[in-house]
């Protein structure tokens, strides 16, 4: 297997593991979703769910890979709000690894970005 297959299906796995942890544990994401989006914050977690999962199923299939991995990227940055108003929060957890896993979360949106940029060029 290509290292090319290997980082889509890689991108891939991520992507459905988060899709399906959104429809296993709801409410942890409903807090995630920043109050001036209308509609509720289920819709919007179970929205996000099928997003990533779809675009997982893209990301899988050679044909649809590359506009895959622009959708993995566009979603990488529309997730920014939500990790910035899960950061600002988790202030007023008692939990410092809590505090301080949102925080490290906030840089790790570039490289993933990144990753699913990288997907994007390499795909035929």
């Amino acid at each position: 297997m290509s290292a090319d297959n290997r980082r889509a299906i890689g991108l891939a796995a991520l992507l459905a593991g988060a899709g399906a942890t959104h429809f296993a544990m709801p409410k942890f994401y409903d807090a995630m979703i920043p109050e001036p989006l209308p509609g509720t914050p289920r819709m919007w977690t179970y929205g996000s769910a099928v997003a990533e999962l779809a675009t997982a199923a893209a990301l899988l299939a050679p044909p649809t890979r590359r506009v895959g991995g622009l959708a993995a990227a566009g979603l990488f940055a529309a997730v920014l709000p939500g990790n910035i108003k899960m950061a600002i929060d988790a202030r007023k957890s008692d939990s410092t690894p809590y505090r301080v896993g949102t925080i490290l979360r906030l840089p790790m949106q570039a490289p993933l970005i990144a990753w699913a940029l990288k997907v994007r060029r390499s795909a035929r």
